[in-house]
This record gives C-alpha cells, structure tokens and sequence, in this order.
C-alpha cells in the first residue's frame, strides 16, 4: 500500500508527528540519521531549522529544503505507530482517493444511510470525516 503524508509537526528532540491519510499517526526521530547521512548533520548543527519542515508537494515526503528531504515509505517504515484520539479518521478527499470513488458517492451514502452520520462519518464546518473501519465495511479494501 502507498502512503501519503498529511501532516508533519516537529517535536522537541529531533522528533516529528506525522500524520499520514489513513488517519495514522507516526513518531519518527530524526536524530539517527545524523550519523548514517551527511547531509542531516545540517539539522543537528543548526536546530533551530529543524522545524521548517514541510510536506512535500503531492504528500509524497517531508522536506526542509531541495537537497534534504525524507520520503514518506521512509517515515511509514521507520515511525512507530501512536494513538490519538482522530486515529482512524479521514477527510472524504483522502477515501475517495483511497477506494478510487467520487466524493459524491460517500455524500450519497450518508443521505441514503449507508454511511451514518455520528457514528461512521461526522461534518466539521464544511469538511466531513469518515472512518476507516465504515470504508472498509461498505467499500472493501483500498485500492490505492
């Protein structure tokens, strides 16, 4: 399965939270690259970059800059898992994404009860979320 970066947000420590759109979050420290590639030591001799980190454009990575940047197979592999409470959550555009479906098939099934709205899906200002666990039931696995 590919994943994509949602968000990152550096943390004390040469730490980050990564959120992925699977609606996974993700602890990954930076620190044992510093060793292993050259060019991170960058972050080490000057952390007050370190929280410049972006993600990259298309979710594909992070990156501080055009010559440091980590991918997101990188991050999946080597972050371990912590829970939040909006794990298993994701906006509509990542499931429809995900399933290859439109955006407006899911709007559908919550009208037509498919989807319930409090329990498999909820609308925060004009963006709604699904869960995982309802995608799954209704749609099968991912096919992305």
């Amino acid at each position: 399965m590919f994943h994509k970066v949602k968000s990152v947000s550096p943390l004390a420590d040469f730490k980050l939270s990564v959120q992925f759109s699977e609606g996974v979050t993700k602890l990954y420290d930076v620190k044992p690259l510093f060793d292993k590639i050259p060019a991170f030591s960058y972050l080490k001799d000057h952390p007050d970059e370190f929280s410049d980190v972006a993600v990259d454009v298309g979710g594909y990575g992070i990156v501080w800059s055009d010559e440091l940047d980590l991918s997101c197979d990188e991050l999946w592999e080597h972050g371990v898992q912590v829970n939040t409470p909006f794990d298993g959550l994701m906006a509509f555009s990542d499931a429809t994404e995900l399933w290859g479906l439109n955006e407006s098939t899911l709007r559908k099934a919550v009208t037509y009860g498919k989807l319930v709205n409090g329990v498999d899906v909820c609308k925060f200002g004009k963006q709604w979320v699904v869960s995982i666990d309802a995608m799954k039931r209704e749609y099968g696995q991912t096919v992305r």
